[in-house]
């Protein structure tokens, strides 16, 4: 869909589950450029400041200037505001794929800094995602564990393995537990891994921007209230005006 089109989001919904998977939320017409940005700043796993998992393709894109106008694409940044609750900034931008025969992971927490919610991650998939070449998989309404209850990161039974197309966008807390898939037949599966944090962790993410390598400029902020004119209440959730379709509503963040 294009501009001015809108998706529903149960704002209840939301904060239960812990995730929004936005629906073509990335203009149909973006995906080219994107694309050819990722395998341009493509990086042997060695070329990084702490060397990465071979088992997966890593890409420098924090630069670009459409990786930079996903990052703050209206409907996703009303999706981080509302599961933030105040201020925040985007603080990491990378690109991240599974290759043949790697890539699965068992479920983890990308795990919240100071305080439940200061973290929100989202993967911005560059191309169709399945059981097939590594798709996400989420246990939903798992980032607010009851008190005292602990998961057990083996058990699969609540675990939601999510497929799509390429410009969707999952927003999750980065408490919600989850995990990359295994690539078995070695098609494409890039994405964006984009990080935003709290206002209050600003000092201590500039302490590890060269080990992450981020290069991009992170002085801008955002307010869940600059999006208040595209969340519209209604008694049942919020509506989201942008460009997709209808939806179902840290500093150590892991490859998925």
């Amino acid at each position: 869909m294009g501009h001015g089109s809108s998706w529903m989001i149960d704002r209840e919904r939301l904060h239960r589950d812990g995730y929004a998977l936005l629906r073509g939320a990335i203009p149909s017409d973006w995906l080219d450029d994107l694309r050819a940005a990722f395998d341009a700043g493509t990086k042997p796993s060695d070329q990084w400041p702490i060397p990465r998992q071979v088992s997966w393709r890593h890409s420098l894109v924090d630069l670009d200037s459409k990786v930079q106008a996903v990052c703050r694409l209206p409907e996703m940044l009303a999706v981080v505001g509302e599961l933030m609750g105040e201020r925040f900034f985007l603080s990491q931008a990378e690109g991240r794929e599974p290759l043949r025969g790697g890539g699965y992971q068992t479920l983890h927490r990308d795990l919240s800094a100071q305080r439940p919610g200061d973290s929100v991650n989202a993967l911005a998939y560059l191309d169709d995602y399945g059981a097939e070449n590594g798709a996400t998989r989420i246990v939903p309404g798992s980032h607010r564990p009851a008190q005292g209850e602990p998961f057990d990161f083996n058990d699969e039974s609540r675990s939601v393995l999510l497929t799509g197309s390429a410009g969707d966008i999952l927003v999750f807390d980065a408490d919600l537990v989850h995990a990359a898939s295994l690539n078995a037949t070695g098609t494409r599966r890039r994405s964006l891994l984009i990080c935003y944090l709290t206002e209050a962790l600003y000092a201590s993410h500039l302490e590890t921007t060269k080990l992450r390598s981020v290069r991009m400029d992170t002085a801008d902020r955002f307010d869940p209230s600059d999006f208040a004119g595209m969340l519209r209440d209604y008694s049942s959730g919020f509506s989201v005006a942008g460009t997709g379709a209808a939806s179902s509503g840290s500093f150590g963040v892991s490859e998925a």
